[in-house]
């Protein structure tokens, strides 16, 4: 897992729009920490995979002669990373270093001189000194998903010691400093390629990043970016598009995203900033896909209310309803004319809704009439929360304001309906809509990535999770 974590949180770097993102995510340097240790443990296995080709050649030995010589089986025993270090290049990248590595080798020898004469045994090499240093760059691919490759690289091998154990081991000793060389240079060649070779083998993990997040029948949340990412000494900032469509058409709200800009917070591994465009453009979706109308009737109203939907209950206050229509259970149709406006203040997230509540009679053929129609400005406070990887909310009736907008039993004053309706509000619909707002939406999902020692703030028109990640392999 090769700096997975970092990896997929760079990843996404389509450039495909030009706008303001509604939602920001910062990696910071405790979460290159983070990923650097989990990089160190997959590049160990990396180098313990390392094989160098069988050896051979001739050289002239004094006073033995001419010698063919072999060295073949080589393998890593053991490797050690002391030193490394993941650092951000302001404007540019990704940087990795490894310093004073090093690792064990054993394999066999065969010698033959004089022609006739043959010996064989063991050897041990041990390798100080291995240093690397690697840019990493990260693009998208034409789907506007990740792609990662390997910009530069740099290996030197500062020591490179063999010993020879059986037969006649003192020929080999005799030419020992060659053979080092020889073998540091075949290392050398080695460990880039090996680099850019785990860094290449992120690539199929990463497309299955989140770009495209399913939210349920109706909606999905779009999260490719919309502009390079931006590197600073203290952490990488990424611009994702935040927004909701409905699905199998993406159809623009008649908003843009404003711009926002992240405090300037680094004590959490990875900050997200989710602005109301993000919020509002879910609002824009359901409402037009017709989720926020509701038909309400006397069965969702629980048992123990003393509010029953019902000529009586309404007729208590409109006389007119029960002279007309004695004794029918009635049906409240419950619309949004008009998108709902989500704001977010410092500790205080709010929705404004017009909502337009059309009263029936339910006739005992089961045919409907209409008594009258009320308009209602609702506004709700919300609680959110984030649920492993989803953010969540729950809503409760601040106040309500009504008017009257139509009417088949004649006027009557509203301001007598104000307690039945919020009855109504907070018994029905607000259970209703918070069963679906705990149910969550999904946060970009990078990789196989955890969330912990989350925290949420609602800030000045975004809200701001803080969080420390955990990948699993």
């Amino acid at each position: 897992m090769f700096l997975r974590c970092l990896l997929a949180l760079l990843a996404l770097t389509s450039l495909s729009f030009s706008t303001n993102p509604g939602v920001q995510v910062r990696l910071t340097k405790k979460g290159l920490e983070y990923g650097r240790q989990l990089g160190m443990a997959s590049i160990q296995q990396k180098l313990k995979t390392i094989t160098i080709p069988d050896m051979s050649g001739k050289v002239k030995l004094r006073p033995v002669g001419k010698v063919k010589y072999s060295l073949t089986n080589m393998r890593v025993k053991s490797v050690g990373l002391p030193q490394s270090q993941l650092s951000l290049v302001p404007g540019t990248g990704l940087k990795l270093g490894i310093g004073n590595a090093f690792l064990s080798m054993n394999g066999n020898w065969r010698v033959k001189f004089h022609r006739i004469l043959r010996t064989h045994g063991s050897f041990d090499l041990n390798v100080k000194g291995l240093t690397i240093a690697t840019s990493i760059a990260v693009k998208s691919d034409e789907t506007g998903r990740p792609d990662v490759s390997t910009v530069s690289c740099a290996a030197t091998v500062g020591s490179a010691h063999i010993k020879f154990h059986g037969g006649g081991s003192w020929l080999y000793n005799l030419f020992s400093k060659f053979i080092d060389k020889a073998l540091r240079k075949a290392l050398e060649k080695k460990l880039c390629p090996l680099v850019a070779g785990a860094v290449s083998d992120l690539n199929p993990e990463l497309k299955t990043l989140n770009v495209l997040a399913k939210v349920d029948k109706f909606a999905e949340i779009e999260y490719s970016m919309v502009s390079s990412p931006t590197v600073s000494a203290s952490s990488l900032d990424l611009g994702l598009k935040g927004e909701f469509y409905n699905i199998g058409k993406h159809q623009e709200p008649p908003f843009p995203p404003p711009s926002f800009s992240l405090p300037p917070q680094v004590n959490e591994m990875l900050y997200i900033g989710v602005s109301t465009f993000t919020a509002n453009s879910a609002t824009f979706v359901y409402n037009k896909a017709g989720v926020l109308s509701m038909n309400i009737t006397d069965d969702m109203v629980p048992r123990i209310s003393p509010i029953r939907l019902d000529t009586n209950t309404f007729g208590a206050i409109v006389p007119q309803i029960a002279e007309r229509f004695p004794g029918l259970k009635m049906k409240l149709l419950l619309n949004a004319p008009k998108d709902p406006v989500i704001s977010f203040k410092p500790n205080n997230a709010m929705v404004q809704a017009t909502a337009a509540m059309t009263a029936y009679a339910i006739q005992p053929n089961a045919t409907l009439t209409p008594l009258f129609v009320l308009n209602l400005d609702i506004s709700v406070s919300a609680r959110v929360f984030v649920s492993g990887m989803k953010i969540a909310g729950a809503i409760t009736l601040n106040k309500m304001g009504l008017t009257l907008g139509t009417s088949n039993v004649g006027d009557f004053k509203v301001g007598y309906l104000d307690s039945i309706l919020k009855i109504v509000l907070k018994l029905v619909v607000i259970p209703q809509l918070n069963i679906r707002l705990a149910e969550g939406y999904p946060l970009p999902t990078l990789g196989k990535m955890k969330l912990a020692n989350t925290q949420l703030q609602v800030l000045q028109d975004y809200m701001l999770i803080g969080t420390d990640v955990q990948f699993t392999p």
